[in-house]
Formats: structure tokens, C-alpha cells, sequence
């Protein structure tokens, strides 16, 4: 493989990250808790944008349990987002693990 035709591949492969990451940007994804109680709708880029509780899972006495459902939700929600990322990058990479992707 000459050098023109591996620089040629590298700059495909880095015109294929940007479209991808320029996608993650407008991808979410939603993450839930509690039955779908608590849910948050997360961007492909990790950014928490939407929090939705159902009045039904607020209760005054037990403040701690909306507090766990809230936090289960956004970390359900990052880890669809990672997990979408993941999948649409190695689809550009090859599985090649690219630091900072």
C-alpha cells in the first residue's frame, strides 16, 4: 500500500468521524427509571437535555427514592448514548479503538 493511498484512507476515515460525530450531535436517546416514572433524554454527545418525572412518582415522605429514580434514569440514558457512539464509530473504524472517540 503506497503512502498516497494510505494518507487517502486516513483522510476518508476522518471525513467519516466527523459526519459521525456531527450525527451523535442530533441523536438522543432516552433513558428510564422506575417503570418509565423518571426518564431522561440524553444526546449522542453525552448531554443531559430533557427530565421528565410522572407526578405519580413524587412523593414529599420519600424524597430519597425520587432522588435514586432520577439518577438511575440520566445514567441509564448516558450509557444508551455511549453505547449508540460506540456502535456508530466502530462502524467508521473498524473497531479500531481511537483515543478521545
Amino acid at each position: 500500500m503506497s503512502m498516497a493511498n494510505l494518507s487517502r484512507m486516513a483522510q476518508q476515515m476522518q471525513q467519516e468521524i466527523v459526519r459521525v460525530q456531527s450525527e451523535l450531535e442530533s441523536a438522543t436517546v432516552e433513558g428510564t427509571a422506575g417503570g418509565g416514572a423518571v426518564k431522561a433524554t440524553v444526546t449522542g454527545r453525552q448531554e443531559l437535555v430533557s427530565l421528565a418525572i410522572d407526578p405519580g412518582a413524587v412523593d414529599a415522605a420519600d424524597v430519597e427514592m425520587l432522588q435514586d429514580l432520577v439518577v438511575a434514569a440520566v445514567n441509564d440514558g448516558l450509557r444508551a448514548s455511549r453505547e449508540l457512539a460506540e456502535s456508530k464509530m466502530a462502524a467508521v473504524t473498524g473497531g479500531l479503538r481511537l483515543p478521545g472517540m
